[in-house]
């Protein structure tokens, strides 16, 4: 069947279909013999181009899953829109005590901190004892909070996204990494959501001073520009990143969810960073088209008569088309 759909193309389409499947699997330059294809150890990811919303990678990215301390952004979000006082004092109560996961926590029960370093330790150190007194001490409290963060998520277009607590501990906390491209791209609308998750270190007065370190692990490298950033680890979680960068100059926005090692969401946007710099520093326009795909679909055509052959012919030439089509941007806007 494969050869009475090949003998029916003119000689142009023949040579097209034997050009494409010489292309190695997802391959992006006809020059670059160096080039690598992407693989990740992350189990769901996702690049996009932050400024126009094209989806560059993508791996499981529709799966949903807990997404650990990456809830704390929407946390942040949350406080800011109350516009409440940032330097109103809130008390560490035994109500912030983590029983569920029972996670350390080096706020101690009684003292009083600000809003404004509650937030600082909730985003940049993903201190859960200051997420939760940020959530009891909204208005109408933790109640009313939830609902305010499924209401934005709602409104974000965040629709395979739910949220039980304002931690991250509760694994209830749920999304896909398509969902949490919008949660970076309107965190990264605040300022002070951008300021705070790209210090580095923070100094907290308890009685003694507290020094509290940013925990991603990519600030101690300086090659990299990251504009925005938050970590997540529970167990079934697994280690997570999410963050806003620059490649060869360009603003994106990656997402890795499901790694079994902190070190892998390291090397995997290291990963990611080396292939975008190679992509967006040639002069050819990335061609996804594999061979695999159009062998297996003219080994799968069956017997018909002959305007079944001239359709299965032009739906497999159609699948080459289409390959080489630029990616349907991904909206990253509400």
């Amino acid at each position: 069947m494969a050869q009475k759909i090949i003998s029916c193309l003119d000689p142009v389409l023949i040579f097209s279909l034997v050009m494409v499947l010489s292309i190695p699997e997802a391959s992006a330059f006809s020059d670059s013999k160096n080039y690598q294809a992407l693989t990740l150890y992350s189990n769901q990811a996702i690049v996009v181009d932050q400024s126009t919303g094209k989806v560059l990678y993508e791996k499981n990215a529709d799966a949903q899953r807990p997404i650990a301390s990456i809830t704390k952004l929407m946390t942040a979000m949350v406080t800011l829109d109350a516009k409440l006082p940032m330097q109103e004092k809130v008390r560490i109560t035994e109500a912030d005590v983590d029983t569920l996961r029972n996670s350390r926590s080096r706020l101690k029960v009684g003292p009083m901190h600000s809003r404004r370093e509650l937030l600082q330790l909730a985003l940049m150190s993903s201190e859960n004892r200051a997420a939760s007194a940020l959530s009891r001490s909204y208005p109408g409290g933790r109640t009313a909070f939830i609902n305010a963060m499924n209401r934005k998520a709602k409104e974000l277009g965040m629709l395979d996204t739910h949220f039980e607590d304002a931690t991250g501990l509760h694994s209830g906390n749920v999304s896909t990494a398509k969902d949490l491209v919008k949660l970076v791209q309107a965190g990264f609308k605040y300022s002070l959501i951008r300021q705070i998750t790209t210090t580095s270190s923070y100094d907290l007065k308890q009685g003694t001073i507290l020094k509290y370190k940013n925990t991603n692990p990519l600030f101690k490298d300086r090659n990299w520009q990251i504009g925005l950033s938050k970590t997540g680890y529970i167990k079934p979680a697994g280690h997570c990143l999410v963050m806003q960068t620059e490649v060869v100059q360009k603003p994106l926005i990656i997402v890795l969810l499901d790694a079994d090692a902190r070190g892998t969401v390291s090397a995997d946007s290291n990963r990611i960073k080396r292939w975008l710099a190679q992509l967006f520093s040639s002069d050819h326009k990335m061609a996804s088209a594999d061979g695999y795909t159009i062998s297996k679909g003219l080994a799968s055509a069956t017997d018909s008569d002959a305007s079944g052959e001239s359709a299965a012919a032009n739906a497999i030439l159609t699948k080459v088309r289409t390959r080489y089509e630029p990616a349907r941007p991904l909206a990253i806007t509400p």
